[in-house]
Formats: C-alpha cells, sequence, structure tokens
C-alpha cells in the first residue's frame, strides 16, 4: 500500500490561456446563454398565456423548453465565473453534481425529443384516436418516464465514479467536468466505468430510432395525402422538430462515439462548446420562426 493524500479539488484547463481570447469568449458565451434563456422562456410565456397553444403538443414543447434552459445552466455559467475571476478550480463535489446535472437533463431531452415524436405520429398518422390515445395522463406518464430515464441512466456510472481515487493529477483538460476528462486522470483502473459512461450515447441511439421509426410512418402517411396544401401544412409541422432532432442528436453523437477516454479529448472541448452553447440556442428560434401559431401569438402578446 502508498500513501496518498484525496484529491478533493480540481483545477479546469478552459479552452484557451490569451486573455484576448478569454474576453471574447466571454462575450461570445454570455450573449449565447442570455439569447438561449430569453428564447425559452418566450417560448413558455407564449404557450403558457395563448389559450389556442394549451395543447399537447405545446405541453412537451414547454417541458422541453425548460430542459434546455436547465441544460445550459449546469456548465456555462460556472465556465463564464472561471473567465471572469480566473478562479479555475472546482471542488469534487461540484464536479460530480455537474456531470450528473449535464448527462441526466441531456438524457431526459432525448427521452423527450422521442416522447416529441411520438406525439406527431399519432397527431398525424392517427387523427382520430389522438385525443383519447394522448391525454393528459399519459402524457405525464411519458414525461415522468423521460426525466426517470435519464435518472437510470446517470446514476450507475456515478456511484461507481464517486469511489475513484485520483492521486495522480488534478487538472482536468477542458472547461468543465466532463466523465472522459475526467477518467484521463484517474489512477485506478477505468475500463469497466469507460464502458458504462458509452451506454449514455448506446441509449441515446435507442431514442434515436424510436424518432426514425416515427418519422418514417409519418412521411409515409404525408406522401399519401391527396391535397399539395395538406402535404405542406402536415410537413411544416414537423419540420421544425425534425430539425432540432437533427442538431442535438448529431452533436451528441460525434461528442460521446470515443473509444477511450484518453482519445479526442482537445475535440471534444470544442464540440462541447458547440453542443452546450451554440447549437442549443438555435432550438427556440428554429421552433419558433417554422410555427405561424407562436408567431401570431407573440404578435399578440405585444
Amino acid at each position: 500500500m502508498r500513501n496518498h493524500t484525496r484529491i478533493t479539488l480540481f483545477i479546469l484547463q478552459g479552452l484557451t490561456d490569451d486573455p484576448q481570447l478569454k474576453v471574447l469568449l466571454f462575450i461570445f458565451l454570455f450573449f449565447n446563454f442570455m439569447l438561449r434563456v430569453v428564447g425559452n422562456l418566450t417560448i413558455t410565456i407564449l404557450t403558457l398565456v395563448n389559450s389556442n397553444q394549451k395543447t399537447l403538443m405545446y405541453f412537451f414543447l414547454r417541458n422541453f423548453s425548460f430542459l434546455e434552459i436547465s441544460f445550459t445552466t449546469a456548465c456555462i455559467p460556472r465556465y463564464l465565473y472561471s473567465i471572469s475571476t480566473g478562479d479555475n478550480t472546482i471542488s469534487l463535489d461540484a464536479c460530480f453534481t455537474q456531470i450528473f446535472s449535464v448527462i441526466f437533463l441531456g438524457a431526459a431531452q432525448f427521452f423527450l425529443l422521442a416522447t416529441m415524436s411520438y406525439d406527431r405520429y399519432v397527431a398525424i398518422c392517427k387523427p382520430l384516436q389522438y385525443t383519447t390515445t394522448m391525454n393528459s395522463k399519459v402524457c405525464n406518464q411519458l414525461l415522468l418516464g423521460s426525466w426517470l430515464s435519464g435518472l437510470m441512466i446517470i446514476l450507475p456510472p456515478l456511484s461507481l465514479g464517486l469511489q475513484l481515487e485520483f492521486c495522480d493529477s488534478n487538472v482536468i483538460d477542458h472547461f468543465g467536468c466532463d466523465a472522459f476528462p475526467l477518467l484521463k486522470i484517474v489512477s485506478s483502473d477505468t475500463e469497466f466505468i469507460e464502458r458504462m459512461v458509452l451506454i449514455f450515447p448506446v441509449l441515446t441511439l435507442i431514442t434515436l430510432l424510436m424518432v426514425l421509426w416515427s418519422y418514417a410512418y409519418i412521411i409515409k402517411i404525408i406522401l399519401k395525402f391527396p391535397s399539395a396544401q395538406h402535404r405542406q401544412k402536415a410537413f411544416s409541422t414537423c419540420s421544425s422538430h425534425m430539425i432540432v432532432v437533427s442538431i442535438i442528436y448529431g452533436s451528441c453523437i460525434f461528442m460521446y462515439m470515443k473509444p477511450s477516454a484518453k482519445e479526442g479529448v482537445a475535440l471534444n472541448k470544442v464540440v462541447s462548446v458547440l453542443a452546450t452553447s451554440v447549437t442549443p440556442v438555435m432550438d427556440p428560434f428554429i421552433y419558433t420562426l417554422r410555427n405561424k401559431q407562436v408567431i401570431q401569438a407573440f404578435k399578440d402578446l405585444v
């Protein structure tokens, strides 16, 4: 047995050491964060205030907006604090809390996207059964299932991660606490927990298959519509959701499908910034600008 001091404080390397780049990065991420919060809050308020948008479709959209705000709040404000104060340290408890929040909220987001796809499938493919199939009780159960699924994905690897020993280094090569950069500085064997962490993108792919299955049937039904106007209306209803699904799933798969924690950390940092700040800020605007009802509700509110 060897003597060692258990590490309880980590140092985050961030994205750059250049002071000028840090200023530009802070300005960019700050306004990006505010834009995302304002955009998602606007969608939430509009769908709550407008009586025409208190439907089940907008029920899921409101919850998705809440997840978007929570997800970005779990990582971006901490990095903005580090840039502005120069304090790059983070405690062990805060680090694991951030990992829990990001993966839990991210996983719940994917299951909610699959639920929203199923909602569109029932609305378009089985319109006469929509009110009975997607009633309030079912929607609440699907929402609860999305949250519980996210919890079940993060708890097993997190419980194992809390038992890891960090005695070689306390420097994390990332702007926030992420699973793979953290595993890179672990002194014990990480092969088993790495495999468990990879369960997250695998289960994410399962939700992607559910989304693809739903939209395969949707497109098949839409193409059978006799009226070109009805086909266009149906496609416009689903197009915004399909764009958001493509962006979110694409960034996640690219970021997590790594063979080892030792590889691709530098590239992972860049993709993480895009996934947690740049990409998600487009989601509320995609939903808003491509939805005439939301645009009209915004005009009425103003």
